[in-house]
């Protein structure tokens, strides 16, 4: 008898594994407090999971397969991975034990050290799932010092001849449409509702709360709104492409105070828990796309590619290639704690007030929110990136370390010193107001820099640049920045520093 191990993001039905029903094989899923606890996650990430793996067992047995399943309160369940696998191989007298190798390297080490400690033989597998190895992006930037994303995303393109005219040139005459993808929403045009899953997730909800799962975040128990299934993440897919993919690209980047998804697809927890596989997610979109090319410029779609077959894939090798260490990195020395606001909301900024709020209602923000808000805020403020990668990884539903990691310590917080970014994701209350309403309604003016009622955002970017400027000063996408820093009047630098440091200091009083 082989057993063979599922994790709660290895709910890829299409893999090999399933080919064939077979009598000696026992999969094994399990709900445990290790995964519910290493981090204080969003109740609806928590659901979603369960949900989702709930579902994926179910459709297995369906098709013939035996599955061990541990709901969180089996009595059996040992709430650890290794005991629960060790008391399991005995009970069942398993001969072999297979995996599919995990995305996160903790797991991947617990996993390690538990065939390291077996008797039985023991076999590893690929997920299926994604385009790229573990060690392909690592293999890629191995003779360069800086991991640029659009030279690996071109070739993605190419390797896998996705909209592309020849095997050298890219549909459309150029590779990256993103100057087309930074437009402001102001109203128009309209957005169709968010697809519409309502999932009733009681049962589970009134588990987590029995069992005494400290979670955050809110969640309406009879109306939960994620895909959790195949067959509803394939609808939700479906939804994007016939509603939303005219108008994404444009729109991607922006914010809005009464719109919480824009036009974008609510695709990652489908796809980072892999009931959709990448490719079937670009190819729907292309295929869309090549029947109303009329209707959608390739704009639209080329930026929507560019996040999946790109950075996400991007992202992934660069988490295995730099870590354990990559973790631990702090190149700019950052040391502040995480307002009490993140886990709240109550702050009179409105940016931040908005894309908090909605994270803890949502489970969800886009990527400028999460970069250029909340993540931006934390970045000049110098708080420690442990408290940033905690607080991200923990809130978000798509938020797996593999992703979460390199996309907040590396590009968010330039932790990694300039690996992944060629310069920091930061801003004053321009930007802001350049992408988003949020100012308009703000207590504090955009326009003001370093009067009581000024922008928040405006002195600590200052403040920022001028405590950073020996670590900045060899980059030369900061030398702008820095040119402006030394010709600021003294009295005004001052100012906005004095205005900078009470902020720092003092954030819950923003």
């Amino acid at each position: 008898m082989t057993l063979r191990l599922l994790l709660g993001d290895q709910l890829n039905s299409n893999h090999s594994w399933y080919q064939e029903q077979r009598d000696d094989v026992l999969y094994f899923m399990a709900e445990m407090r290790q995964e519910t606890d290493y981090v204080k996650h969003h109740i609806q990430k928590v659901v979603a999971f369960f949900r989702s793996m709930r579902s994926f067992s179910d459709a297995l047995q369906a098709k013939g397969h035996t599955v061990i399943y541990y709901q969180l309160d089996d009595p059996i369940n040992q709430q650890n991975l290794s005991k629960n696998l060790s008391t399991l191989i005995a009970q069942k007298e398993i001969k072999k034990f297979e995996y599919q190798l995990p995305d996160e390297h903790r797991l991947d080490t617990q996993l390690k050290d538990f065939c390291s400690q077996i008797s039985i033989k023991t076999a590893f597998y690929d997920t299926e799932h994604f385009f790229t190895s573990r060690n392909e992006v690592k293999n890629f930037f191995s003779s360069k010092k800086q991991f640029i994303m659009e030279y690996f995303y071109r070739d993605m393109r190419k390797k896998h001849d996705i909209m592309m005219l020849t095997q050298k040139d890219p549909e459309g005459g150029q590779w990256n449409f993103d100057q087309n993808n930074r437009k402001k929403w102001t109203g128009s045009p309209k957005i169709p509702l968010a697809y519409q899953n309502h999932t009733t997730v009681t049962d589970i909800v009134s588990l987590l709360n029995k069992e005494g799962v400290e979670t955050i975040g809110t969640i309406d128990t009879n109306q939960f709104n994620w895909p959790t299934s195949r067959t509803t993440a394939i609808e939700t897919l479906q939804y994007f492409c016939e509603h939303l993919l005219i108008h994404f690209g444009d729109y991607q980047d922006a914010m809005h105070s009464k719109q919480q998804y824009l036009f974008h697809s609510r695709l990652s927890f489908a796809m980072n828990s892999k009931m959709l596989h990448p490719r079937e997610v670009i190819q729907s979109v292309i295929h869309y796309w090549r029947e109303h090319e009329q209707e959608i410029h390739i704009s639209q779609v080329e930026g929507f590619v560019r996040q999946i077959l790109g950075w996400r894939e991007y992202m992934r090798g660069l988490y295995w290639a730099k870590m354990p260490e990559y973790k631990t990195l702090n190149k700019l020395n950052n040391t502040n704690k995480l307002p009490d606001f993140y886990w709240t909301g109550n702050t009179k900024m409105n940016c931040m007030h908005h894309a908090i709020t909605q994270s803890l209602e949502t489970s969800y923000a886009h990527h400028i929110q999460r970069l250029m808000i909340t993540g931006n805020y934390a970045l000049l403020t110098q708080t420690d990136p442990n408290d940033v990668d905690q607080w991200y990884l923990g809130i978000y539903i798509d938020a797996i370390e593999w992703v979460e990691l390199p996309n907040t310590r590396g590009m968010s917080q330039f932790a990694d010193g300039g690996l992944v970014a060629t310069k920091p994701y930061v801003s004053s209350g321009s930007y802001i107001n350049k992408m988003s309403n949020y100012c308009k309604s703000c207590h504090y003016k955009v326009s003001k820099k370093s009067e009581d009622d000024a922008c928040p955002f405006n002195a600590l970017y200052w403040n920022f640049i001028d405590e950073k400027q020996d670590f900045f000063k060899n980059n030369h996408r900061m030398s702008m920045m820095l040119n402006m820093l030394h010709k600021m009047d003294k009295d005004k630098l001052t100012a906005l520093k004095i205005r900078a440091h009470h902020i720092t200091q003092n954030p819950n009083s923003y």
